[in-house]
């Protein structure tokens, strides 16, 4: 079995994910097969494997940063916020029910089973894990029952680092008051502190170094700089969705619905120079974009209610009407459309207007669609006609079947059907005995574009294409659009993040504490 190490926080977003990926980069350049694990996930950003399996993204960034395919073993249970006191549980890749929190709360032991036999049989095909925590080891009203923090780090006997983010201040009352609040058994089991998103002279923070050390007789084993490596994030807590870029040659803007998710769709842009990628949800803010992108979200009518409440929508059709590029995607794309039908309350039941800019209908049904796909764009007009052709490839991940009229289609795409999947059956649409299919996705009208595909930016040449088209019609250039390959840009910066992990923890400890040296 796998030796394992476990990174648990003070907090949610104190640096738990990018730690385990750094750290899985490190092991995995050190030669060592090496694989994360969450038991449990909570999150809205979401991917299907190649088995047509859901899991969170997190632990998908982590396998990349490890060099392996993601798998579900990595994530058994997913999460997946409704509303404000629910959430669609997923069990090993499929939907098991949606539960409110109390219901989960008293439901979650059932699960035991599902994380110890992910977990085992994780360990039995890897020389390292690197398990990663939920929230805070502290949160005592949730410690009955719990395998997610230090009941996953009994289950696994691993040893834990504790990670503190000192960019909202108090780390050290973060570090010494979780490690107060835990019983003394799982208080042993903390082998070291982590200080994380530090800014400014070490020297100065020292003192405070040594004396947390002293009244918790727990040694920093590294004081992490912070650092914008660009992967990856896990949920809506993101910084790309709070800070405020400047606008530049070429201005982008994701509509921040209030249960976004899968907004990692959109984190090539940001990797373009001239190019800003903004996140808003007031209509003051959406100013005068060259595209506007509807995200996907967990709940379609309920953000398309807020759409309009906000007066979001009015703002978005009136530049719309004015040419202004809108692209939806997964329920941003259902948005789009004209009609909403919800017969069986899958999420708010009964019928909605949608907003009109597509010749489209959407009918939610029980069944998720959940599948791998590829394809590619077929002939469309509009400012982005330079697309027609281009290959694609991602997944889909929705619930709902959205028929287009007019044969208005954006994609063809291929694929196979999942076991939970279902697809439309308009014409051009089908499944074939193998469980393969081929069907129209997506649609267009005028300057408005939409699809189902998660990642239908990511593929090489559709970023750049879209980024063409939209500066040659501002009458602006943006430099060294066609050098750009994502995935190679992608493996540079988990090498930059092993790297700032290598010079700023103590990896010797660290493998001591593995039990070996390295």
């Amino acid at each position: 079995m796998a030796r394992s190490i476990m990174i648990q926080g003070t907090m949610s977003n104190a640096g738990k994910s990018l730690v385990t990926a750094g750290l899985c980069r490190v092991f995995k350049q050190d030669g060592y097969k090496v694989a994360p694990f969450k038991s449990q996930n909570m999150a809205l950003n979401s991917f299907i494997t190649d088995e047509g399996l859901e899991m969170g993204r997190a632990q998908v960034m982590q396998a990349e940063a490890a060099g392996i395919k993601p798998s579900v073993l990595m994530n058994p249970i997913l999460l997946k916020p409704t509303n404000d006191k629910g959430s669609q549980v997923i069990v090993n890749g499929e939907v098991l029910d949606n539960m409110n929190a109390w219901d989960y709360y008293e439901f979650k032991s059932k699960l035991l089973p599902h994380v110890q036999k992910a977990y085992d049989t994780l360990s039995s095909e890897n020389d390292i894990i690197v398990i990663e925590g939920a929230g805070s080891p502290a949160e005592i009203n949730l410690n009955k029952g719990d395998f997610v923090n230090m009941g996953m780090a009994r289950l696994a006997n691993a040893p834990v680092l504790l990670v503190g983010d000192i960019d909202r201040g108090g780390v050290f009352a973060q570090l010494y008051g979780t490690v107060m609040l835990l019983p003394e058994e799982d208080r042993a089991r903390i082998k070291g502190f982590v200080v994380n998103k530090f800014r400014g002279d070490k020297a100065i923070l020292d003192p405070g170094l040594v004396m947390i050390e002293e009244k918790c007789n727990i040694p920093v084993l590294g004081v992490l700089p912070f650092t914008r490596v660009d992967v990856d994030d896990e949920d809506g807590l993101s910084e790309r969705m709070t800070h405020r870029n400047t606008v530049g040659k070429v201005d982008i803007v994701v509509v921040r619905l209030p249960r976004i998710s899968n907004f990692t769709d959109f984190n090539i842009f940001e990797s373009f120079d001239g190019v800003s990628i903004r996140y808003v949800n007031k209509p003051v803010d959406l100013k005068t974009p060259d595209m506007i992108i509807l995200p996907g979200t967990k709940n379609t009518m309920g953000d398309l209610k807020w759409l309009r409440e906000s007066g979001m929508e009015a703002a978005i059709l009136k530049l719309a009407s004015s040419g202004t590029v809108i692209f939806g995607v997964c329920g941003g794309y259902q948005m789009l459309g004209e009609t909403i039908s919800d017969p069986g309350g899958v999420e708010e039941g009964g019928d909605m207007r949608g907003m009109g800019l597509l010749p489209m209908d959407t009918v939610f049904e029980a069944a998720k669609t959940r599948t791998r796909v590829n394809g590619s764009f077929g002939e469309i007009s509009g400012v982005l006609s330079p697309l027609s052709g281009i290959e694609i490839e991602g997944y889909e991940i929705h619930m709902g079947i959205s028929k287009v009229k007019n044969g208005s289609s954006l994609t063809s795409i291929s694929g196979r059907e999942g076991e939970n999947a279902s697809f439309a059956s308009d014409s051009g649409n089908g499944v074939n005995n193998a469980g393969e299919y081929k069907k129209i996705e997506g649609a267009f009208n005028n300057n408005v574009y939409g699809s189902y595909v998660h990642g239908i930016f990511d593929n090489e040449g559709v970023a750049v294409a879209v980024l063409e088209a939209l500066a040659g019609r501002k009458g602006v250039e943006l430099d060294d659009l066609k050098s750009f390959d994502y995935k190679e840009y992608k493996e540079k910066q988990y090498d930059i993040l092993a790297d700032m992990v290598r010079q700023n923890m103590d990896m010797k400890r660290v493998y001591e504490i593995l039990g070996g040296e390295k």
